[in-house]
């Protein structure tokens, strides 16, 4: 069982950046693809972006030309490289590993505030 923990969140004005990270108990190297979400008060939980063991990228349309996914498998960390913040983007975010659809690994969250 490997486990994913998040941080790098925090309070930010829009506009601003902010890099998530999420750390790997083990190697990261055997899921097959990895992911942020993310879910605001209120609201469903939702797909950010996402990467594949391939390195194939997709994102929200919200996000796009904004948030950049990407992983270092000798550090056995994904990140999450969040631009021109808005206060939309305002949620706790989630990292997740799956193996497949049925077997998936989450993180414990980490909350960003985007507010002046």
């Amino acid at each position: 069982q490997v486990r994913l923990v998040e941080s790098g969140g925090g309070l930010v004005q829009p506009g601003g950046s902010l890099r998530l990270s999420c750390a790997a108990s083990g190697s990261i190297f055997n899921f097959n693809g990895m992911g942020w979400y993310r879910q605001a008060p209120g609201k469903e939980r939702e797909l950010v972006a996402s990467i594949t063991s391939g390195g194939s990228t997709n994102f929200a349309d919200s996000v796009k030309g904004r948030f950049t996914i990407s992983r270092d498998n000798a550090k056995n960390t994904m990140y999450l490289q969040m631009n021109s913040l808005k206060p939309e983007d305002t949620a706790v975010y989630y990292c997740n590993g799956y193996y497949s659809q049925y077997a998936r690994v989450w993180g414990q969250g980490t909350q960003v505030t985007v507010s002046s």
